[in-house]
């Protein structure tokens, strides 16, 4: 069963999500996930994917799935993409007043400053591009729009980004899953393309990681 193997039917199985909440509930987590700090657990990528392969249509009982559930399309590839800009401005507001005082944060359960480093280094990479680029990583998409308030990144710069961002990954994995899932193939195993969705969004973090631990490891070594 698909919850099984991502999350054993909990807070990262995409349709735990979409049982408990709906479409609209599906707004607010995207907005959450790109919006407020606490949101970065949240399973984005699959719950869209997932979304867009309801949204075809198919025999929802194959994937365990036994309520009539149904997403029109157009309402939601539109709420998805202005939920992720929404979000987004939301956490570039919250940088813009925070500031520098948020890397002083201490850690808490919900809160790393090594999620904000993460997306600093994004930022200090790619620039301006971070806000697209993040969109597709997850943890970064949530850290990336305050880092870039706390920059103070030119706000018509970051809303061009935003808008451009928001729109490609939103209704890109929504569109993804819908024409996946009008595969014979796919949808008798949608378990393993949300799998491999999820392993492809997770590749550029664990290069950054490795990446990260390549440069940390010489400067141990010196005297």
């Amino acid at each position: 069963m698909l919850g099984t193997i991502l999350a054993a039917g909990g807070v990262l199985d995409p349709k735990f999500w979409i049982e408990k909440v709906g479409l609209f509930g599906i707004f607010a987590i995207i907005f959450a996930e790109t919006g407020l700090l606490i949101g970065f657990f949240l399973p984005g990528d699959s719950l869209l994917f997932t979304a867009g392969f309801i949204a075809s249509g198919p025999d929802l009982s194959k994937i365990g799935i036994t309520e009539d559930i149904s997403f029109p399309l157009v309402p939601l590839i539109i709420g998805v993409a202005l939920a992720a800009v929404i979000g987004d401005q939301v956490g570039y507001m919250f940088g813009a007043k925070v500031g520098p005082s948020l890397f002083r944060r201490p850690d808490s359960r919900l809160f790393k400053i090594e999620n904000i480093e993460r997306a600093q280094r994004f930022f200090d990479k790619y620039g301006a591009k971070t806000i697209v680029l993040a969109r597709f990583v997850p943890i970064v998409r949530t850290f990336a729009p305050v880092v870039a308030g706390v920059s103070k990144m030119k706000y018509r710069t970051f809303l061009a980004y935003n808008v451009i961002g928001g729109v490609a990954w939103g209704v890109g994995m929504v569109l993804l899953g819908y024409f996946l899932g009008q595969v014979t193939f796919f949808q008798d195993h949608l378990e393993l393309a949300v799998l491999c969705v999820v392993a492809i969004s997770l590749i550029p973090i664990v290069f950054e990681a490795l990446r990260a631990r390549r440069h940390q490891e010489p400067a141990l070594s010196e005297p």
